[in-house]
């Protein structure tokens, strides 16, 4: 059906394999966020000044006046997606959670286009935005990683995460965490002109999303929610991070707070992710295999309240492992390695 629709449209297309000489002469490319800019084929596109954009990019030129969400982050940001379409559900609006989770942005748009999308997005995709412009945007964090993608320099990564509000307006959310080192190192670096609603768990705040005495507080439009994080459906600092910033996008898109506290009540949390996956002789088996940095992998030994043995493995991206030799050292009482 799909070969058909293009010799309707006159599209010319080629399967089985794409011929560099067809690629070399495109007016614009899309590149997928799996090649990197060492590909051969990439440097000549680049060479000859091709247009080369993402699919998110690609996607919104077509989501009309469609609201989207834009959340991406080193850590967090899967969660926080799901999160923030369960609460946006859950509210009865008419949305998709698409980009790095589910399926693709242009696919949801083309097939089934919604009033609201909730897009999770890595740096790769960031990469090759031009236009797009996320209503609400989110950075979870921002820790080392990928650095293999970019010339194992921090400032490169961070410069990609950041540029989710390089075209947000004063009509914008800008969502960010105070206490995230990083992000607040750089973020005068890059100045923007959307609403910032910051989250913390260090002070109290006029508006966005804190922490204290075990309640979290929502400030917007001076309005103000509250609920204990003993009544979140998932556990852990890090996930009471994630519960602040999907509630402040909620709110941001002028979801109910009777609406955002059920929700909260009732995600389910998702696979790969602390999951519990049973336990043999007394002994508790969690399956955390998306724990791919360091800090995801300190946030979830930070959790933790029985002595722990850790298998992990991989490949090296360029991190400083000695940020988990302390935390190792309080929790851990065998590791298992594996890989390579």
């Amino acid at each position: 059906q799909r070969r058909r629709d293009r010799v309707l449209t006159g599209a010319s297309a080629e399967e089985e394999g794409h011929s560099e000489q067809k690629i070399l002469s495109a007016d614009e490319v899309i590149k997928s966020p799996g090649i990197t800019e060492a590909s051969p084929l990439i440097r000549k596109i680049r060479a000859k000044n091709i247009t080369v954009i993402s699919e998110i990019e690609f996607a919104y030129r077509y989501a009309g006046d469609s609201k989207i969400i834009g959340i991406t982050g080193s850590n967090g940001k899967t969660t926080t997606t799901a999160l923030t379409y369960h609460i946006c559900k859950h509210a009865n609006m008419d949305c998709a959670m698409v980009g790095n989770i589910g399926i693709s942005f242009a696919r949801q748009v083309a097939e089934d286009p919604k009033a609201l999308y909730i897009v999770e997005i890595s740096s790769f995709q960031l990469d090759d935005i031009k236009t797009f412009r996320p209503d609400v945007a989110i950075i979870t964090n921002i820790t080392e990683d990928h650095l293999d993608r970019y010339d194992y320099k921090v400032e490169n990564y961070v410069k990609s995460k950041f540029s989710i509000i390089k075209n947000q307006t004063a009509a914008d959310t800008f969502i960010y965490c105070m206490d995230d080192e990083t992000t607040m190192n750089n973020i005068t670096n890059y100045p923007f002109k959307s609403i910032p609603a910051p989250i913390t768990m260090n002070k109290d705040l006029p508006q966005g999303a804190y922490l204290t005495n075990a309640r979290m507080h929502l400030k917007w439009k001076n309005e103000e929610m509250q609920m204990n994080v003993e009544d979140f459906a998932l556990k852990g600092k890090h996930n009471q991070y994630n519960s602040m910033a999907a509630s402040m996008a909620a709110t941001a898109v002028d979801i109910r707070k009777e609406k955002i506290r059920e929700a909260l009540q009732t995600f389910e949390s998702l696979e790969h992710r602390m999951e519990p996956a049973g336990a043999v002789k007394g002994v508790e088996f969690v399956n955390d295999s998306k724990a791919t940095n360091v800090n995801s992998t300190w946030f979830a030994l930070e959790s933790m309240t029985k002595p722990v043995i850790l298998i992990l493995g991989g490949v090296d991206k360029g991190n400083d492992y000695t940020l988990l030799q302390e935390l190792v050292k309080e929790k851990v009482k065998a590791i298992v390695c594996m890989g390579t």
